[in-house]
């Protein structure tokens, strides 16, 4: 890290509908819509951003595209990924990775079990 940078980390995508179904399985759910200023998807990196983002194995680096930034240090992350297309865009629907009920399940496990034992508060 040399200051400036913006980390995405590469994590897996969940539909809420899932999330409340792992987490309130007996729970009815109204499918309302899309209400006004809601989003579907969330875009985590633009395509103008991809001009200045290098991708490396568990996440991408967004470098700043100010040029008082060295060139140096942005060779330096260069070297450890490669640059994206300039079209490239990162998107919360286009994941490869999506959790499962079963797996948000897992994560929120120990969340309830110290909730329901009082810890948090």
């Amino acid at each position: 890290m040399h200051g400036g940078e913006v980390f995405v980390p590469k994590i897996p995508s969940m539909k809420v509908i899932d999330l409340a179904t792992a987490v309130a399985p007996e729970a009815q759910i109204k499918v309302v819509g899309i209400r006004p200023g809601e989003k579907l998807h969330e875009v985590l990196i633009s395509e103008d951003e991809a001009r200045v983002t290098v991708e490396l194995p568990d996440m991408f680096v967004v470098l700043p595209a100010l040029s008082f930034w060295s060139q140096t240090l942005r060779k330096d992350w260069e070297s450890q990924g490669s640059l994206l297309a300039d079209s490239f865009r990162y998107t919360s629907n286009t994941n490869s990775e999506w959790l499962s009920v079963d797996e948000i399940r897992e994560i929120v496990a120990p969340i309830e079990v110290d909730y329901g034992e009082g810890r948090l508060e």
